[in-house]
């Protein structure tokens, strides 16, 4: 990227200083999580030595059986917890000052933008919501002029190219509304559904809006574009693919690139983004690669198109929340010190709207999106989220110290793309970088571009980007710069998150695995970072295992853990109370989250063990070894009124039956049936099992809401009876076969 010119402006620190653009700052939590981790490491090398002893002692096949069950689940949680402690070596804080880069950078010197908007299927993803996502950015405080939105459809849908059509000339309207009106929030949606100052003019646009997103929603609903909404000849003309093409598709069609907006001007007279429309060819014997290769799609498109050095990413229902948020990148991608050459990108956190007080999904992933990624910054930068994230051009094509060539000149960073976008070789051009057999004999995919190999491209992607020397920066302003909707049925949530842990295990079980590839090439603790992310499907064991072993173990008798008169006792008290209370002054004293939250945070983390993470890893070892396993999904964004108001209740949704809701059954009767069972046995007045006890009953709290699903609830996303049933006959089974196991 070229250095741009520097406005003159009065100095900030000395009489020849640049404007400062950052700022950085320790944790006050860096030095207490240090002791903190060489006295629990300590207790740990004690736990497995006791480990040891037991099993050295052990007599009968029943107990080296149970002993090395706990061992192995200790093991997996004894790494899950080192791994950690790479997010808590030197956590550090940022703070830009966006006000500065007008003052070093002329507008017309700003670098391009280009926007990467993805979606997938318009049922699933509502239009509307892509075409906010869109208005949004579109209408940032930045000059038009240099942002190109690229709307990537994967679906190859009419429906979704119509909605953004209406789009294009909605905005035309909505951007002199948002500078006239100085407006904070500019997703139309959002805009109108908050405490705006109604006004005659804002009546107006409201009600264009309110006519867009009808048309949108009725040519959705009847699944046709009707003639009375095309009423000009270029934009009929656009529609030709799906009804030339013979056996038009979603996985079989032609590339499909329509130019929206390209130089147009708003009422004002004032300059649009452009607007460009993407749907890469596919073809039935054709590696598709998911997100990724579309992605890829993108940055081939915009090279040939605009080629801005600068690309954000967002998801399709990820808007833009404040209009000044290119320029808080800036900060770091314009910094003229040495982390320039080694920037790859500038990672936001991703920040949900909509979630109820005590978020009872853990949506927030407060640790996922914040706490562990301030921890990174600390380090070589935090991993790459998929979405709210502005990335350097330049770090897709290469390392830092060597720049991959690209197959033709076009797609070099270094390219200069000054014709037209709807010219004809342009267009030409970017059908054919849009191809399916493009990347044949290829790097794309390897060292180029998006990274294949993962479901999970996000996460697969940032780790390769930092294993070649790249860093990234984490900024965290104080309003969130983009806010998204997370799944509120509680179906769709365990879905999504289980073909994450799948994506993770594949990029653990690869020929770049963080724990030995990750290690060599970033450090100890980036390796680490990224091991704990790879490998926490593995963590399921654990969970499993003492979600079942103590309690069944209770229920015949059989004492595991040491008596309270035990010194070992205070050792496993400890360990308990230490990890616990880590994680509970984490989340709410240095992260700024509620003691609500942080209480289905970790409850849901015993949740997602049993259910997606477990059949996450069952689904993963059937594919390993060949068996057929279900495909990529994507994740609705529908949202449907009842389940909005159960949701905004705290209740958990139930009502469309799961495989992965049995296996939180089956653990929520255990455990019930154990803590009554050793409640009654400790009340008698006999010693022993009073850890299992404890565990059972912790259990038991953290699943009320199944059994007010089973029994107390009479709404629509209760408990299936079916569920219910197959629990209870599985649990039946599994105490008997563990009655003549353990007796």
């Amino acid at each position: 990227m070229e250095e741009p010119r520097r406005r003159e402006s009065t100095p900030t620190n000395s009489a020849h200083a640049p404007p400062l653009l950052h700022t950085l700052k320790p944790s006050r939590w860096t030095v207490p999580n240090r002791v903190f981790a060489a006295v629990y490491i300590y207790a740990i090398t004690a736990l497995f030595y006791r480990h040891l002893q037991t099993l050295h002692h052990s007599k009968t096949l029943v107990s080296i059986t149970v002993t090395l069950a706990l061992f192995v689940s200790d093991l997996i949680l004894a790494f899950h917890w080192v791994s950690a402690q790479s997010f808590r070596v030197r956590p550090v804080h940022r703070k830009e000052y966006p006000e500065n880069i007008e003052k070093l950078l002329e507008p017309s010197d700003f670098p391009g933008l280009d926007v990467f908007i993805c979606t997938a299927d318009p049922y699933m993803e509502p239009p509307t919501r892509v075409v906010n996502t869109a208005l949004s950015v579109m209408a940032y405080e930045y000059p038009t002029e240099k942002i190109s939105i690229y709307v990537s459809d994967d679906g190859g849908s009419a429906l979704t190219l119509f909605a953004f059509m209406e789009a294009a000339k909605f905005a035309a309207h909505w951007l002199p509304f948002c500078r006239k009106n100085e407006l904070t929030t500019r997703s139309p949606d959002e805009y109108f559904a908050s405490n705006y100052s109604p006004s005659s003019e804002t009546g107006k646009i409201k009600i264009m809006y309110e006519s867009m997103r009808e048309r949108i929603e009725n040519v959705v609903e009847t699944g046709r574009i009707h003639d009375e909404y095309i009423t000009r000849d270029q934009d009929r003309q656009a529609f030709t693919k799906w009804t030339t093409y013979q056996g038009f598709t979603r996985q079989n069609h032609p590339s499909v690139i329509q130019v929206l907006l390209e130089e147009n001007r708003d009422i004002t007279g004032h300059c649009l983004p452009n607007l460009v429309y993407v749907s890469r060819q596919k073809s039935p014997t054709s590696p598709h690669h998911f997100k990724a290769g579309a992605l890829n799609v993108l940055v081939r498109v915009s090279a040939a198109m605009t080629n801005a050095p600068v690309i954000l990413t967002l998801d399709c229902d990820m808007y833009s929340n404040d209009p000044r948020t290119p320029f808080r990148a800036l900060c770091y991608v314009l910094d003229p010190a040495e982390i320039q050459n080694r920037l790859a990108f500038v990672q936001f956190p991703q920040e949900f709207h909509g979630l109820n007080e005590s978020d009872i999904h853990g949506s927030e992933h407060r640790r996922l999106f914040k706490l562990n990624p301030s921890g990174l910054d600390g380090l070589s930068g935090p991993n790459y989220l998929g979405t709210g994230c502005f990335i350097r051009r330049r770090a897709l094509l290469g390392d830092p110290s060597t720049l991959v060539p690209p197959v033709i000149k076009e797609i070099s960073p270094d390219h200069i793309a000054n014709n037209p976008i709807t010219a004809p070789l342009v267009l030409e051009f970017a059908h054919r970088v849009a191809g399916c057999n493009y990347e044949n004999q290829t790097e794309w995919g390897s060292t180029i571009g998006f990274r294949y190999g993962s479901l999970v491209e996000d996460f697969f992607t940032g780790f390769r980007l930092q294993c070649e020397g790249w860093m990234s920066i984490f900024c965290n302003p104080e309003r969130a710069a983009f806010l998204g909707n997370a799944p509120i049925n509680f179906r769709d949530f365990l879905g999504q998150n289980k073909r994450w842990q799948i994506g993770l295990l594949e990029a653990a079980s690869s020929r770049y695995s963080p724990i030995t590839f990750g290690v060599k090439a970033m450090g100890m603790f980036m390796g680490l970072s990224y091991s704990f992310y790879a490998f926490f499907p593995i963590a399921s064991i654990s969970v499993t295992t003492y979600s079942f072993l103590p309690q069944l173990a209770l229920l015949n008798g059989l004492s595991i853990f040491p008596n309270v008169s035990e010194p070992c006792f205070i050792l496993y008290t400890f360990l308990f109370l230490g990890a616990y209370g880590q994680d509970f002054l984490e989340y709410t004293v240095a992260g700024g989250g509620t003691v609500r939250r942080w209480w289905s945070d970790q409850r849901i983390w015993m949740v997602k063990g049993l259910s997606c993470s477990l059949f996450g890893l069952i689904e993963f070892s059937l594919k390993s070894i060949g068996i057929q396993t279900q495909g990529f999904n994507v994740t609705s964004k529908v949202v449907d009124e009842e389940q909005r108001k159960r949701y905004e209740q705290g209740l958990f949704e139930f009502g469309v039956p799961s495989a992965m809701f049995v296996t939180i059954t089956m653990a929520a009767i255990i455990n019930l049936c154990s803590f009554v069972y050793g409640l009654v046995h400790l009340v008698s007045g006999k010693e022993g099992c009073f850890m299992q006890l404890v565990l059972s009953g912790l259990i038991v709290l953290n699943c009320l809401p199944i059994y007010e699903a089973m029994v107390l609830r009479t709404d629509k996303g209760k408990m299936p009876v079916r569920i219910s049933i197959t629990a209870t006959i599985m649990a039946l089974a599994v105490y008997s076969i563990a009655s003549l196991i353990l007796k």
